[in-house]
């Protein structure tokens, strides 16, 4: 961008501020009174100044819970005994605060269980088992299924939602984490296959009917029912690594600078309070484009088949981008006929992106159970993000039966 790193001037910032009143006041005298014999009968000054410093306190705290009994003088001296609450359900067991905690680590935290493990053994002085660990995920994921399944529901009634597709490692294999995503949710799944079985086990794109942003990956076009929308910055992308290898081939560049001008258009218009472009405008981008596919046909000719070959002749690279430009023109260019539409897939490629780091901290899951249930918690604690909820109290929340009310309260 050609700024410098670090704040930018103007910016509104976001420095340290006190969070409440002090819980304690430590008043600082000066040295010179530390061993002076007359220090009681001065008189008392001013404070010169204040400064606050902010800690934290860790502790491990046990809570006993005891069932009283008593003889009832209504029930003629019978013998009652109180209840522990639901929650309470063995000797000895753990807190909801604890296990929010451990789950929010190694969910939106990206701990594996190992670390997890050594972080509350060595801070807290809790020698918890990874398999407890595992457990508290494990049992965590399973409660977040009906308000996934209402996540689910929620993004196929929207009108505009972004889908990617990236690859996990599981059982030892090549699996696919498929995302369905907009500004306010995010739903996440773990499938065995990567194209329109593994988009149909999903269970997004077989219902929905709305505007679908997502890269030109050949099986979202199968579904018929929904208006597509590329992703631009895959596209440019693509034209500036052909250009690095091909600068004969000028029309790349040209396509380029062209996208960037119809975004650059679309952003004034939107500044300037407009909801479409004027259709001379338009025109001109259009006319534009079908001339700059037309040279790229021209510059990428295909060969003629020689007699006696079977099959088709290989386009090459570059005149298949060219196909894709004349095909696919209404997607690629619906972010400048309908402001509703973004000019990118990066709320998707976000959405996917935790999957990654995931990979790079435990390597792989080693089942599908275990990429199931991290890509069910993300979904949850995605969308509890979106709406400006921290995943702790996201994750308290749930364990607390307050997960729905946490995620469409708005509604």
């Amino acid at each position: 961008s050609g700024k410098k790193p670090g704040g930018q001037q103007n910016h509104p910032g976001s420095g340290l501020s006190l969070l409440k009143s002090p819980d304690e006041t430590v008043v600082h005298q000066p040295k010179a009174c530390a061993q002076c014999p007359q220090a009681d009968q001065c008189q008392s000054g001013r404070l010169s100044d204040n400064r606050y410093e902010i800690d934290i306190r860790i502790e491990t705290r046990v809570v006993a819970h005891r069932v009283a009994c008593r003889c009832c003088l209504l029930q003629q001296g019978a013998e009652i005994s109180g209840t522990f609450p639901e929650h309470i359900r063995s000797r000895l067991q753990y807190g909801s605060n604890l296990t929010a905690f451990a789950v929010a680590l190694n969910s939106r935290g990206m701990v594996s269980l190992n670390r997890t493990h050594e972080l509350l053994s060595g801070v807290f002085g809790i020698p918890i088992s990874t398999g407890t660990l595992q457990n508290m995920v494990s049992s965590f994921a399973n409660r977040l299924s009906p308000v996934v399944k209402q996540i689910r529901e929620a993004i196929v009634n929207q009108r505009l939602v972004h889908f990617d597709e990236t690859g996990i490692r599981a059982e030892g294999q090549l699996r696919w984490l498929h995302s369905a995503s907009d500004a306010r949710y995010t739903y996440l799944s773990a499938e065995a296959k990567r194209g329109k079985e593994g988009m149909d086990a999903s269970g997004v794109l077989p219902d929905y009917t709305g505007t679908a942003i997502h890269d030109c990956w050949m099986p979202y076009w199968s579904y018929p029912k929904i208006r597509h929308g590329l992703c631009n910055a895959h596209l440019l992308r693509e034209l500036t690594g052909q250009l690095e290898n091909h600068p004969e081939q000028t029309w790349l560049n040209e396509m380029i600078d062209l996208l960037l001008a119809m975004k650059q258009v679309k952003k004034i218009a939107v500044d300037h309070q407009l909801e479409h472009l004027d259709d001379r405008d338009w025109q001109v981008f259009s006319d534009r484009y079908d001339q700059l596919v037309k040279k790229g046909i021209e510059l990428n000719p295909i060969a003629e088949k020689a007699k006696g070959t079977r099959g088709r002749k290989k386009r090459g690279k570059i005149r298949a981008l060219v196909d894709r430009f004349e095909t696919h023109k209404a997607a690629i260019c619906l972010f400048v006929t309908d402001f509703s539409v973004p000019f990118d897939n990066n709320q998707a490629e976000r959405d996917v992106r935790m999957a990654k780091v995931k990979q790079k901290v435990s390597g792989c899951f080693r089942t599908m159970d275990g990429a199931r249930d991290f890509a069910t918690t993300m979904s949850y604690l995605g969308t509890a993000a979106k709406q400006g909820k921290s995943a702790f109290h996201a994750v308290l929340s749930a364990l607390q039966g307050n997960a729905q009310t946490l995620i469409f309260q708005a509604d």
